[in-house]
């Protein structure tokens, strides 16, 4: 393999990270969400979905996430138990947005954020903000 057939490799695989992202609405976010991610914690997928799991009670994460919903001035639409998962939906500017408590040990939880935006597009931005902003009251409590 020579310097031109790296180089083609290396631009194929920039194309196909610019298309993903376009397809999900969030190009910038997707040529740099695995550096992000990889950094904080925070586990990205293709569909839009952010993941991230805290070493903190359920009912913790929960109080947590609304506060951080509050200040980010989301609005909480309901919460609902289902089979033990706490689920959160609330709503933005033409965003809607589900928050999933799972707990996984009585000391772990696993939190899962989806912002769609138009039913069609996600919010991967504001879901790893939910994450980050719940984090930081996490933190400083």
């Amino acid at each position: 393999m020579d310097a031109l057939d790296f180089r083609r490799g290396g631009l194929c695989v920039a194309v196909a990270a610019a298309v993903l992202g376009q397809l999900h609405g969030c190009a910038p976010l997707s040529l740099t969400a695995f550096g992000v991610g990889a950094s904080t914690g925070i586990s990205h997928t293709l569909t839009g979905i952010t993941y991230r799991t805290f070493t903190v009670p359920m009912p913790k994460v929960k109080g947590a996430t609304m506060t951080a919903l509050n200040k980010m001035g989301i609005k909480v639409v309901s919460t609902s138990r289902v089979e033990g998962t706490e689920v959160i939906k609330a709503s933005a500017t033409d965003r809607e947005i589900e928050v999933e408590l799972e707990p996984l040990t009585s000391s772990a939880t696993r939190m899962r954020t989806v912002a769609k935006k138009g039913g069609l597009f996600y919010d991967s931005a504001t879901s790893t903000e939910i994450i980050l902003q719940t984090e930081h009251v996490l933190n400083n409590s």
